[in-house]
């Protein structure tokens, strides 16, 4: 099959607003956590979240466009912009009929949705709703928005797989272009779910972090005190392209993809299954696509959303996989600093493996303070700090509720 690399990146986060911002607060462990402003959090249990900061929409799209988008849609023009610029490509020198979009968001239009109910609800209930409440709303407009905006006519969908539905974008973006049924694709994904409803259903579930003392240390992957994530927003993108075609125009190569996998735990709505029997079959398939041995493998980005039950299964899975490579590794949770961007989280997280690749370093998991019994404390989770080691190989995970389970592997591009 033919080879996929990657020409160009682009980051929206709750530490950092384009890849510079991200890459430089990743590497210092900077937290994203604070209390919310989206709404008046005064009644409900969880009251902080990760939001993206001091962004004006202005800068990127006009005034009128941006009534009739989701911010998930905003978020996603944003970084595909980014993304495209840095891969310097031309846009009248490419095939745009094999170039296509495949995009990744858990909820699409979740403040769209609430915006106008609320309303409606408002004026008794009569049903007069806005002509662009369903366009809005639509996982897969943001697509439809990244080709309309650039003029990509080929493969063009929407992933729903909860917080693994970027990173089922990204590989299946991969997979067209081995296939030759593409030459470029944008993808990723983008989430703006810091809403109401979308703070007072995670709380529900018990999902969230009830920290409000202290945000900035409520993200605590792999910590004994750990009590449920920080949701998070934002986007990621990445241009994957042909490795001949990127050769021919002279760009600029950041990275490779070197294999995907895809699995189900089939086992519960939410939780994960106890031993990471899914995740551990998902990494066993990424290193049979890519054709490495666990050996190869130098970085895990791990899913680690800071739940007392994912942390363990995520742990046993890696130790499964890895055997005593396993200890030879790093791992560490960056949903830690940016938290959980649930639909784009896949896209950032691939992104910061990138960029272990790129810099040599391992961004680290903040926030540990008490040590977790239950996890084997062999294994480098490269706490608190990041850690400069040789990086040739990394793995991108992501787990989404319904037991949608995705690895991605990168390697330096030789």
């Amino acid at each position: 099959m033919r080879r996929v690399v990657v020409t160009g990146i682009g980051a929206l986060t709750p530490i950092g607003n384009n890849i510079n911002e991200y890459k430089s607060a990743l590497f210092e462990g900077v937290s994203g956590a604070a209390s919310i402003t989206r709404f008046d959090p005064t009644d409900f249990k969880t009251k902080f979240a990760c939001e993206v900061k001091g962004l004006n929409m202005e800068d990127f799209i006009h005034k009128r466009e941006i009534r009739r988008m989701d911010p998930f849609s905003h978020y996603a023009l944003v970084v595909a912009d980014e993304a495209i610029l840095q891969s310097g490509l031309d846009l009248e020198k490419i095939d745009l009929d094999r170039s296509g979009v495949i995009w990744g968001s858990g909820i699409g239009g979740f403040e769209t949705i609430e915006a106008d109910i609320e309303e409606v609800t408002q004026r008794g209930g009569i049903p007069k709703y806005s002509p662009f409440l369903i366009p809005k709303l639509i996982a897969d407009i943001a697509p439809g928005h990244i080709s309309i905006k650039y003029g990509f006519r080929g493969i063009n969908y929407a992933t729903v797989s909860a917080c693994a539905s970027s990173s089922h974008a990204i590989s299946n973006a991969a997979d067209y272009i081995r296939w030759n049924r593409a030459d470029v694709m944008i993808c990723g994904g983008s989430e703006a779910a810091v809403t109401k409803a979308g703070i007072g259903g995670f709380s529900s579930m018990k999902a969230l972090s009830q920290r409000n003392d202290d945000p900035k240390t409520a993200s605590r992957p792999f910590d004994k005190d750990r009590d449920g994530f920080v949701l998070g927003e934002g986007a990621g993108a990445l241009i994957l392209e042909e490795l001949e075609h990127a050769i021919s125009r002279g760009a600029n190569i950041i990275a490779e993809v070197g294999g995907v996998g895809m699995t189900a735990d089939a086992h519960h709505i939410t939780a994960p299954h106890p031993e990471g029997i899914g995740a551990t079959k998902v990494m066993q398939l990424a290193l049979n696509d890519a054709g490495l041995n666990t050996t190869d493998i130098d970085y895990v980005n791990v899913h680690g959303t800071s739940t007392p039950l994912g942390d363990i299964a995520e742990t046993k899975a890696i130790c499964s996989v890895f055997g005593d490579h396993a200890y030879k590794l790093n791992i560490s949770s960056t949903k830690s600093m940016t938290g959980h961007l649930l639909g784009a989280a896949g896209a950032i997280e691939a992104i910061a493996g990138i960029l272990a690749i790129q810099e040599q370093v391992i961004p680290p998991t903040i926030n540990h303070f008490t040590k977790d019994d239950e996890l084997d404390q062999k294994i480098n989770y490269t706490f608190n700090a990041s850690q400069e080691r040789q990086v040739k190989a990394v793995i991108s995970n992501t787990f989404g509720f319904g037991g949608h389970n995705s690895s991605i592997i990168f390697k330096k591009y030789d």
